[in-house]
């Protein structure tokens, strides 16, 4: 199950120390500008990043992205505060409150890193993050952040579609999903003490999900690399489910004939299914997802809520791959 916390997301620090959107948008356009400066490739010397620490809103090493060109990549709504994106997460393996995950992440290293590429592809390998931060070009992509429990956000992500490491790996004909699973450190983690999922967490995809354009393997957000509580160093995006089907710091990817069984699956089957696709016309059984809240609007708890859109809102771009469904059947 998921235990909802006690704290509401609305207790906000000082305004000042809040980055505002127009400040990001406009240190955005100047990382942006630094990058194509530098040949139009992202940022990837660490050292260089940090240089530019005094700029961004997390202070972490900056990771730059071309302005995304795809359709559907840029949602065009207002992007939520740094400070809320960062403060207010899922992440079960830091602790079940909102708020644990920014106070006890900080204990995962995450250098160095690598990623297992295994399973039913002809070229199965282990990546070290500097290699698959150069597999692609880096662009930003601004999703919307839709949660099963019925809060949303809209985050400025950077990476590349995990369609380029698919590719690079060249899956099998009997390749059929794609299975992500997120480390699992018990020194660095104390919410492996839990019993409320079985560990490690495990999501996954159908493989024509995973190729989509709009999967994103994700190496950042708001200009910089992924604070930890995010999912750092990398996580999946998947923007029309909800938001428990983005595995976060991943260390392994395999690819197999048979549908995986997911960590929140297990869990409680006869609440979450497979597919997890934002539908406002099929309750969970503990949360209508027929409206939302967006995380830091006016108003608090009190906020109007807006009307839940049909995968997220990304229907145009996904919603061929679920031609004959039936998706009453998304939980």
């Amino acid at each position: 199950m998921i235990i909802r916390a006690a704290d509401n997301g609305y207790l906000h620090p000082r305004s000042s120390e809040i980055t505002t959107q127009s400040a990001y948008l406009g240190r955005r356009e100047w990382l942006h500008r630094l990058a194509l400066g530098a040949g139009g490739a992202a940022l990837t010397g660490w050292a260089a990043r940090d240089a530019m620490a005094a700029v961004r809103p997390g202070k972490l090493a900056a990771l730059a992205g071309a302005p995304s060109t795809l359709p559907g990549a840029s949602t065009g709504e207002k992007i939520s505060a740094y400070e809320h994106a960062s403060t207010y997460n899922n992440f079960y393996e830091f602790g079940t409150d909102k708020s644990d995950p920014a106070a006890r992440a900080k204990s995962l290293k995450t250098n160095p890193w690598t990623v297992s590429v295994e399973g039913l592809v002809n070229k199965p390998r282990t990546y070290g993050l500097e290699e698959l931060l150069k597999l692609a070009p880096m662009e930003e992509r601004i999703y919307r952040l839709r949660c099963v429990e019925g809060w949303s956000m809209v985050i400025p992500w950077v990476g590349y579609s995990l369609a380029a490491l698919i590719r690079a790996v060249q899956p099998l004909g009997s390749a059929k999903y794609v299975e992500f699973v997120t480390q699992a450190d018990p020194q660095a983690m104390p919410g492996l003490r839990s019993s409320v999922l079985l560990w490690p967490y495990v999501e996954g995809l159908r493989l024509d999900e995973a190729t989509h354009p709009l999967t994103l393997l994700a190496f950042g957000m708001y200009g910089e690399v992924l604070p930890n509580q995010n999912g750092a160093p990398v996580r999946l995006v998947v923007p029309w489910k909800y938001g428990f089907k983005s595995g976060k710091s991943l260390v392994k990817i395999r690819f197999t004939d048979k549908e995986p069984r997911t960590a929140w699956n297990i869990a409680a089957p006869q609440e979450y299914g497979f597919y997890s696709n934002v539908n406002p016309d099929v309750a969970h059984p503990r949360w209508s997802q027929a409206t939302e809240r967006r995380i830091g609007e006016e108003g608090g708890l009190l906020a109007k809520r807006r009307k839940t859109l049909m995968f997220n809102g990304y229907e145009p771009q996904v919603g061929q791959l679920y031609a004959g469904m039936d998706l009453r059947k998304s939980f």
